[in-house]
């Protein structure tokens, strides 16, 4: 049996969010090349047990103790053959198992960077859709990738764009390759065309109501400050060893172009197609072939025009802020990561008003001590302590105090 002709056993890390609903809509359209072999979830019980009664996967991982065992009691009668598992460790030991291919890395935020660091360490061929493993450990996790034989294709629209613009030799340097600049496309998320006083009363509903993406709430939110772009430019430095002053990001209100690579010539190559995360999806699941993923094809007369524009980071300091960790280096970025966490997870809970979420976030990373985030403990305890200093920030923005932390 050749490659080609195995069935590949695909572990879906964050099965019920869009990125792992996405995924295993692509999955389901190819039943004879892929298989679900584990899905996990944080606490969506009923929406998991749905989903492996359809994928009847070999394993099931809740994070949340509780969770796992009211679906181990539902899955008794739908899917008897799928072994329930519970906690942190059992993700790890689902994207390291021998029969797992590929891993769909999609929890969002610090919580997958353990996951993400185990598939990377077995070797597995890596999907990314977790920024913070790069975000956060981003020299850590590439060198998992080298010295372990893993796979690693990007699955963020912005960073599957570059992958597929740049030619297959890109690892031996941009500049021997002739690349002049990674442009990252950004929508503007919902308010871009908002003056800036408006945003005081902003709601999470609002904030959440992406113009051209279906998303998860967090991620939502990091679209409408702009953070997810600051995050992606971090990552982007990692996955194409990019320098921080080749890493442009322009506004591209029709998320259309999802990013482009310029080169020395004077050549621009872009990936343009219909905002739909199951392109990106297939391709790292069939790579290098590509495969229907469900999308149409774009119709560039329907969509008659495309906009772009100069990104005021004024205007949206959250990619100032990410900018400004990738350049001080070390545990910057994970101080970066674990304050906006917080604050948007205030926000989401009306303890926080969204103007304010920049703010929390310089205040963490203007006080905290930069260390080298040369392990996982190092990075990890970082991110606990970063944490803590974002709590505090974000009671004393909200009650107008001043703490020193």
């Amino acid at each position: 049996m050749t490659d080609r002709d195995k069935i590949k056993n695909i572990a879906v890390l964050g099965a019920t969010g869009s990125i792992g609903l996405s995924t295993l809509d692509v999955i389901g359209r190819h039943p004879d090349r892929f298989r679900a072999y584990a899905l996990s979830a944080a606490t969506r019980v009923a929406e998991l047990a749905m989903l492996c009664e359809k994928y009847t996967p070999r394993f099931a991982v809740m994070t949340d103790a509780d969770a796992a065992s009211c679906l181990r009691d539902m899955l008794k009668s739908r899917s008897p053959d799928t072994e329930v598992l519970a906690g942190s460790a059992a993700l790890e030991a689902v994207a390291s198992h021998p029969d797992v291919d590929t891993v769909m890395a999609a929890i969002v935020g610090a919580a997958g960077l353990k996951s993400s660091m185990a598939a990377a360490f077995s070797g597995k061929t890596v999907l990314l859709a977790n920024k913070e493993a790069l975000v956060m450990a981003g020299r850590l996790f590439m060198d998992a990738v080298r010295d372990n034989g893993a796979g690693l294709l990007p699955i963020d629209s912005e960073h599957n764009a570059i992958f597929q613009s740049l030619p297959r030799n890109y690892p031996a340097g941009l500049a021997a390759v002739g690349v002049e600049k990674i442009v990252l496309t950004a929508s503007g998320g919902p308010f871009r065309g908002r003056a800036p006083a408006s945003l005081v009363d902003v709601t999470p509903a609002e904030a959440c109501a992406h113009p051209n993406w279906v998303m998860g709430r967090k991620i939502s939110v990091d679209s409408a400050t702009m953070m997810n772009k600051g995050l992606e430019v971090i990552e982007a430095h990692w996955l194409f060893g990019a320098a921080p002053d080749t890493i442009e990001v322009v506004i591209h209100p029709q998320s259309v172009v999802h990013s482009m690579v310029t080169y020395r010539d004077g050549s621009v190559i872009a990936q343009l197609g219909n905002p739909d995360m199951r392109t990106p999806i297939a391709y790292g699941l069939a790579y290098p072939e590509r495969i229907n993923a469900g999308v149409g094809a774009l119709d560039l007369t329907a969509v008659g025009k495309l906009e772009f524009e100069a990104l005021d980071l004024e205007r949206f300091p959250c990619v100032r802020l990410a900018y400004e960790a990738m350049r001080r280096g070390g545990t910057a970025p994970a101080i970066l990561n674990a304050a906006n966490e917080v604050a948007v997870e205030a926000f989401l809970d009306e303890r926080l008003r969204f103007v304010d979420i920049p703010i929390v976030i310089e205040r963490v990373l203007s006080r905290a001590a930069i260390g080298p985030a040369a392990t996982l403990d190092e990075i990890l305890a970082s991110d606990a302590a970063a944490r803590g200093a974002a709590k505090a920030q974000t009671l004393a923005v909200r009650t107008g105090q001043r703490v020193a932390v």
